[in-house]
């Protein structure tokens, strides 16, 4: 530990923190910490619906044909980072675009 109290983090090997120590280190973090990551591509899903077709249906598809989702209107749709579920939201317009607005952060384990 440094004079001010906190631990350097840097010097640490994997798995050096005991639970107590751990925690206490999460809660010094700041955004600024993360600035060696901003720069990683992620690839974000927003999921309408799914649907299940034949290799035959599909060919079939032509312009101007539906495809029908496993979704009713107003219903969440899935936000994945990844291919990991991390919230659902709601489809929303900005100006002439589609966005998305998160409504529910989806913790690990709560997915169901």
């Amino acid at each position: 530990m440094s004079n001010d109290g906190k631990m350097n983090l840097s010097k640490l090997e994997p798995g050096a923190l005991s639970p107590p120590e751990a925690a206490s280190a999460d809660q010094d973090k700041t955004a600024a910490d993360l600035a060696a990551v901003f720069d990683v591509p992620v690839n974000i899903q927003a999921v309408l619906g799914r649907a299940h077709l034949d290799v035959a249906q599909l060919l079939r598809l032509g312009n101007g044909s539906v495809v029908e989702l496993d979704r009713k209107v107003g219903e969440p749709i899935e936000i994945f980072v990844n291919n990991r579920l991390v919230a659902r939201g709601e489809v929303v317009l900005v100006g002439e675009n589609l966005g998305v607005t998160m409504t529910e952060i989806i913790k690990d384990g709560d997915a169901n």
